[in-house]
């Protein structure tokens, strides 16, 4: 790396608290299924100095209107802003405080709620409560001290369940769950650094006791810039383990936006006059499924000169991808996307159209075009939001939110906010934090993580790896209560450890089964039941919805008993038995893979190894 710091990231993590509600009485549980609706259409207020927000005011400008289900036992007049809200969740708000204090940040004296503008249909009021809690503090980091920016408590957004055409619908069960959002100082430098700043977060948070588990309960939001580039957030990163690949692709991103800048500049391209042009009797024989499906529903072909920007939109063996970002600005308007000159021909638009096109517009070798088949509106708005960004790639890297997708990469969601979205809650009465509260919460404060690892290895006898692992994971409470009630602490430990990684690399969550459900599996462990070697596969079928009874029976792993083994055992000896004169006990090792396929688990390895190696001895005396 140059002296020159080539990654500038700030990470801010959104825990959902398990305390109820935020401002209501309402559970705080998901919901299968929603039942009735309520129709509403959200607009931008002003702030207090009269401005109005950026990226409300383009999100507004989508005219999208929002549905709202209700979830029995989960929805109430407050999700619904038909009441006030309730006095502030006196629980959600000590965990705020715990936590601050475990990051040795400043406490505010008085905790006063804002509202921040929020007008994609998340929220039924158009505005999400926030307050800050704390600011300054740090976190340590393999040496390294990150600053933290500031503590707040906030409520979580209803949970979007679809869209169709110009109507999207939500679901009110998550609405109102209560979060602490922790921000980080743009501290990070490496994609790898960024990954370990965000599990220490969480463990520490997940040490308060005070939080919810599973996929969808933490969330992290990027703030990444690279020299030359700009301040980009990737908004809602689920998985702690993609952050890495998030980073290293917007950073390449922003790199390729940087060279894109020095090509335009170098051929002096000055800012695009927007000035559509209807190329639809063109086009009206155009063999294109797009195009044609256009037409055929009374759509036109709008066509709009980009000159100086041939060889940017898709070049450099797909290196330079404007025309990508275009498209995705395009997408914002309702448009399926739209069609540029460097990915022409193809898509059943044949070179003689672009030709003709690039005749009828007057372009010369270093000018370009992009064109969009829609209903004229919709084609001509999508076109002029496309011909904006194109214009940002003059001046390099535009500031903006962008949306994670599940390969690493983003797209384009909307303008970075502003400060014109904030203003006081006036619903909700300010809160003073008195010393005694705070000397209450540092007398109870949690352990902290190391402390548990330690606990572990001292109390339990595993290894400082898998502690690490398990307090990492936040699974030290389940393993405790695995040890505890059956005894199994080293196949907990194993199965916690090494056989959780495997099925979460097979794309299945292990964490999402209860502790019951798993103490369950592990008892049944215990009194022989199945042998530890069909755990995984166990696991597998429980995941999907099995108890462990229905997953070993359906999976046919009843142990069976040593009789039953070794005439296995022996049947395979006896079919190998050439290959057993031959290897003598050396042939245990080979053979053990094979017993253990006959045996598809149903016996312990040490028993099998047991078995085999007394038949072995039988044949060759």
């Amino acid at each position: 790396m140059s002296e020159e710091r080539q990654l500038v990231c700030g990470i801010e993590i959104h825990q959902q608290l398990d305390a109820g509600k935020l401002f209501c009485e309402c559970e705080s549980s998901l919901r299968d299924e929603g039942y009735g609706s309520y129709y509403r259409r959200l607009r931008p207020t002003t702030s207090e100095m009269g401005e109005v927000d950026r990226a409300a005011l383009a999100q507004f400008r989508r005219d999208m209107g929002f549905r709202y289900q209700c979830g029995e036992g989960c929805t109430c007049l407050v999700e619904l802003d038909e009441e006030p809200p309730h006095s502030v969740n006196r629980d959600a708000m000590n965990a705020t405080l715990t936590f601050s204090a475990m990051l040795n940040a400043r406490v505010i004296d008085e905790v006063q709620f804002m509202r921040k503008i929020v007008v994609d249909g998340s929220n039924t009021s158009g505005y999400q409560r926030t307050a800050l809690a704390a600011v300054g503090g740090s976190v340590e980091v393999n040496g390294k001290s990150i600053g933290i920016l500031s503590v707040c408590l906030e409520e979580d957004a209803a949970r979007k369940i679809e869209t169709t055409g110009n109507e999207t619908t939500y679901r009110l069960d998550r609405l109102g769950i209560p979060l602490i959002e922790v921000a980080t100082a743009p501290d990070m430098e490496t994609p790898e650094e960024v990954m370990e700043v965000a599990y220490r977060l969480g463990t520490l948070l997940r040490a308060t006791k005070m939080v919810k588990r599973g996929i969808g309960t933490i969330r992290e939001d990027l703030n990444i810039s690279i020299p030359g580039g700009a301040r980009v957030e990737i908004k809602g990163v689920q998985e702690l383990r993609m952050l890495p690949d998030f980073v290293r692709n917007e950073m390449e991103r922003q790199r390729m936006l940087l060279r894109i800048k020095d090509i335009l500049v170098g051929r002096n391209t000055t800012p695009i006059e927007f000035s559509p042009a209807d190329a639809t009797e063109m086009f009206s024989k155009c063999p294109s499924k797009v195009i044609k499906g256009a037409l055929d529903d009374k759509g036109k072909v709008i066509a709009v000169r980009l000159p100086g920007f041939s060889g940017v939109m898709n070049g450099d063996g797909g290196k330079l991808r404007l025309g990508a970002e275009m498209a995705q600005y395009a997408r914002t308007k309702g448009v399926k996307g739209i069609f540029h000159s460097d990915e022409l021909p193809n898509y059943g638009i044949e070179q003689g159209y672009v030709d003709s096109l690039r005749s009828y517009l007057h372009l010369s070798r270093d000018d370009a075009f992009v064109i969009c088949a829609a209903k004229e509106n919709k084609a001509i708005d999508a076109l002029r939001i496309a011909v904006e960004r194109a214009n940002y790639a003059i001046e390099g890297v535009p500031e903006e939110t962008r949306d994670p997708q599940p390969d690493g990469t983003t797209k384009y969601s909307r303008p970075l906010p502003g400060a014109a979205r904030m203003y006081p809650e006036t619903d909700v009465p300010p809160i003073s934090i008195t010393d005694e509260r705070m000397e209450h919460i540092r007398k109870n404060m949690p352990e902290f993580p190391e402390e548990i690892e330690k606990r572990l290895v001292s109390s339990y006898g595993i290894n400082a790896q898998q502690a690490n692992q398990i307090v990492r994971q936040s699974r030290d409470e389940l393993f405790v209560k695995i040890s505890e009630g059956s005894g199994m602490t080293a196949a907990a430990a194993t199965t916690l450890t090494n056989t959780y990684t495997e099925l979460e690399h097979e794309g299945l969550d292990p964490d999402s089964m209860s502790d019951v459900k798993i103490m369950g599996l592990f008892d049944l462990l215990k009194a022989g039941r199945f042998s530890k070697e069909a755990l995984p596969s166990l696991l597998r079928e429980m995941i999907k919805g099995s108890d462990a009874e229905a997953a070993i029976g359906k999976l046919g792993l009843e142990a069976v008993d040593s009789g039953e083994a070794s005439r296995v055992i022996a049947a395979l000896v006896k079919e190998r038995e050439d290959f057993v004169r031959s290897k003598g006990l050396d042939a245990i090792g080979p053979l053990m893979g094979p017993v253990m396929g006959a045996l598809r688990g149903k016996i312990d390895g040490k028993q099998a190894n047991d078995l085999l190696a007394k038949e072995i001895k039988k044949l060759i005396g």
